[in-house]
């Protein structure tokens, strides 16, 4: 790990400019330039730190499905569904309800096939990721503690099903730092707001600099990240007379963390307003690199424009990007009709197939941790009359990981006959986050940030990491 960005002498001019022999933002370029130099002046929270022990990625991408994918019609074939289709199957528990409660069986809309020299079988509905299989460590067999979305998007995010929590983007940015301070360490892009709001990429309790950056696809990504007055020396004046005033305020409110992370974030600000133009900036991509994701020349929307990006940040340093499809109001609960999974499924299949591609043909993949999920699976029985609609599934569902350390080609876990509730090697999401901080060569017991009179952890008072995952 790099303690320090590369030396950039355009960017060490462009610091001296600043400072000018002048009290110009003394705290921002004197650090700036301090970290040049090789040496801090103060407390920093985004400075790089040691993993506890050697690690096998450097950053993740973290693949976020809002909504529920099915399970049964996506990872995990279960011919007894096929077998089944019309019969009338017995559960004990559903959604709290006690007792003999019954459900029609549903057919899975989509065949599954063997894939890859592994022969791993996924359905029709992701064609070009079932090309893939070759790299994937696919998990049949995770599980969590909830049904509904708001408490199951805020588990799989944060370890916590109830309570906000710092989330693992959040998590990982604390124990490692960043490698690029011209950018954020944990980068999420989103079209829209998922289930539990900005708390998917909150960093709670910990330092402000550790919160996720949010990214909307678009004509402007970033708001405001242009310079708002005419000229540089409008800012600079501008940034220096903040810079005194949230200093003197610190000095009397006994370094306030709030007035801290403000404070960071505009250092931060300064740095993304000279390199996240360049990351946006996708005309120098070729066209067989474009095509590969799907994404058409000059679109700045869609999952394959947020794909490509997170590929440009992973490159540059940053240490965690989240990509989250789709929003709250068009995503992959389907309780009337599994048939919208199907152009759900056509939006990300590509572009995820063509970031692994990508990624492997850089030799990143050797070194970034690549992580597909969702917040629960669906019912393998119907939700509605009609039987074209499945519930919420918390009780078994299917995620895979591909890149540094991961186990690629292989299955691990199953649930049962009919994909109901665990088989055998069941993975809670505890067990998912403690082999992610694994895998970035975090020790889940050992982070820890003392809050409220208690050490508090990603993944609270459990999880053990899942060797069967690791290669």
């Amino acid at each position: 790990m790099k303690p320090f960005p590369a030396y950039d002498p355009r960017r060490r001019a462009l610091l001296r400019s600043l400072v000018g022999g002048s009290s110009l933002l003394p705290g921002l370029v004197s650090r700036m330039l301090a970290e040049e130099a090789g040496r801090s002046e103060v407390p920093d929270p985004l400075a790089p730190r040691a993993p506890h022990f050697a690690p096998r990625a450097k950053r993740v991408i973290f693949l976020y499905m809002s909504g529920g994918v099915s399970h049964v019609d996506s990872w995990d074939p279960k011919p007894r569904l096929f077998a089944d289709a019309g019969r009338t199957i017995s559960v004990d528990e559903f959604q709290g309800r006690k007792g003999d409660f019954k459900m029609f069986a549903k057919r899975p809309q989509w065949d599954f096939a063997p894939h890859g020299r592994c022969g791993t079988e996924v359905s029709a509905l992701f064609p070009h990721m079932a090309e893939c299989v070759d790299d994937l460590c696919v998990i049949r067999s995770l599980h969590s503690d909830h049904t509904n979305h708001y408490e199951a998007t805020l588990g799989i995010h944060t370890g916590s099903f109830t309570f906000a929590r710092p989330s693992v983007g959040s998590w990982i940015s604390y124990g490692l730092g960043t490698e690029n301070r011209n950018l954020p360490s944990f980068v999420v892009i989103a079209p829209k707001t998922p289930y539990a709001g900005g708390q998917v990429w909150s960093g709670d309790f910990l330092p402000g600099a550790h919160q996720g950056t949010l990214v909307v696809p678009g004509a402007e990504p970033v708001s405001n990240l242009r310079r708002r007055v005419a000229t540089q020396r409008l800012q600079q004046l501008e940034l220096e007379a903040m810079e005194s005033l949230n200093r003197r305020h610190l000095e009397s409110r006994d370094a306030d963390p709030l007035l801290s992370a403000r404070m960071r974030s505009f250092e931060t600000a300064f740095g993304m307003q000279m390199e996240l133009p360049d990351v946006f900036d996708l005309s120098r991509e070729s066209d067989a690199t474009l095509a590969l994701y799907g994404l058409e020349r000059g679109s700045t929307r869609g999952f394959a424009w947020q794909c490509l990006v997170a590929r440009r940040l992973a490159e540059r340093g940053v240490r965690f990007v989240e990509l989250i499809d789709v929003g709250s109001s068009d995503n992959w609960d389907a309780h009337g009709d599994m048939m919208t999974h199907a152009p759900l499924a056509k939006n990300v299949d590509q572009p995820i197939a063509g970031l692994l591609r990508d990624l492997k043909q850089r030799g990143m993949l050797d070194d970034t941790l690549v992580v597909w999920t969702t917040e629960f699976g669906r019912t393998p029985f119907n939700a509605t009359a009609d039987h074209k609609g499945r519930e919420h599934h918390h009780w078994v569902f299917s995620s895979w990981l591909a890149g540094a350390g991961v186990r690629a080609g292989t299955v691990y876990g199953e649930s049962d006959d009919h994909g109901i509730r665990v088989g055998r090697n069941g993975v809670h999401v505890h067990d998912f986050h403690a082999t992610i901080l694994h895998l970035m060569g975090l020790d889940h017991e050992r982070l820890t940030y003392r809050h409220s009179g208690r050490d508090f952890r990603l993944t609270d008072v459990s999880g053990e990491v899942v060797s069967g995952l690791l290669a």
